[in-house]
């Protein structure tokens, strides 16, 4: 049966990496020829190139691609045993938490509290779009990811979603804004808007609502970050479309005001783990439905 030589597979996923064969060899103290000799063999053992050399850098083959991906996931799986195997004896655990860039802090911190200030755990947060925070994830870099949409998913991606909150989303604005009585129709026809940008659930909502209540209102914004959203109603450009927990702390001194309710429009909050053989068990506590309200 032929197996595997996983030294010659670290020596490739070493030079992979670095892209230079001149600087693996300095960083792992062995000369070029030897590192070269340990590639060819697990090009030989596989039966396919694994770079080719463009100048000085080396380029993957689409085979040497593929033998990466899954180096990746083979070493980042030897870490993950040692790292599980160590917790029975170790004083602190890590926990990697990454966070779409543009979701709501405020939620991000409800989903922490439990871990927060505990003097046990190591609490490593990222950022960053949906795609490299999956990526991340499926590389066992991450043990669980937030956004505010359920990733497409498929069989040869075992990615779990955990839907764990909905929240109502209102009209908000400055006190002065939303002082006078009016019905939900006329403040949209009034004020200018805030919105989220297209492809977002919520922005889809409100597009929806407004045509049902036939109004076409003044977009004085279209803005991907919450963050964002809450300092330019903090502005009083106009009125944002808004789960109030976003602005909980501007509502709670008087910056800003909730006001109408918007029917049928929810933000969704998901967290997304990987189908593993030994997950991590603080992401286990952090998905335990708790009691806050709103939360599903």
């Amino acid at each position: 049966m032929t197996t595997l030589n996983y030294n010659h597979l670290r020596y490739f996923w070493a030079v992979a990496h670095d892209g230079q064969l001149t600087r693996t060899a300095q960083r792992l103290n062995v000369t070029q020829s030897a590192l070269s000799v340990q590639i060819r063999k697990l090009e030989e053992r596989l039966g396919h190139s694994l770079f080719e050399r463009r100048g000085r850098q080396l380029h993957l083959t689409e085979a040497g691609q593929i033998v990466l991906d899954h180096a990746d996931a083979i070493f980042a799986t030897g870490q993950e045993l040692l790292d599980t195997l160590r917790q029975s004896g170790a004083a602190r655990q890590a926990l990697r938490v990454g966070s779409l860039a543009t979701l709501s802090r405020n939620f991000q911190m409800e989903f922490l509290r439990p871990v927060l200030g505990r003097t046990d755990i190591d609490l490593i947060l990222r950022s960053g779009s949906a795609g490299e925070l999956l990526r991340a994830l499926q590389a066992l870099n991450l043990d669980v990811v937030l956004l505010n949409q359920a990733p497409a998913n498929d069989a040869l991606t075992p990615l779990v979603t955990h839907r764990l909150a909905e929240r109502s989303v209102s009209l908000v604005g400055t006190p002065d804004r939303l002082r006078d009585a009016a019905n939900l129709a006329d403040r949209l026809r009034t004020h200018p808007i805030i919105l989220p940008m297209a492809d977002t659930s919520v922005r889809i909502g409100f597009d929806a609502l407004a045509d049902h209540l036939g109004v076409r209102p003044q977009i004085v914004a279209e803005v991907e970050d919450m963050a964002m959203m809450r300092l330019l109603a903090r502005e009083d450009i106009g009125l944002a479309v808004l789960p109030p927990i976003v602005v909980k702390d501007e509502i709670s001194g008087g910056v800003l005001t909730e006001g109408d309710q918007l029917p049928g429009i929810f933000e969704t909050f998901y967290a997304v783990t990987m189908a593993r053989r030994f997950p991590n068990p603080l992401v286990r506590a952090l998905l335990q439905p708790p009691s806050s309200p709103g939360f599903v």
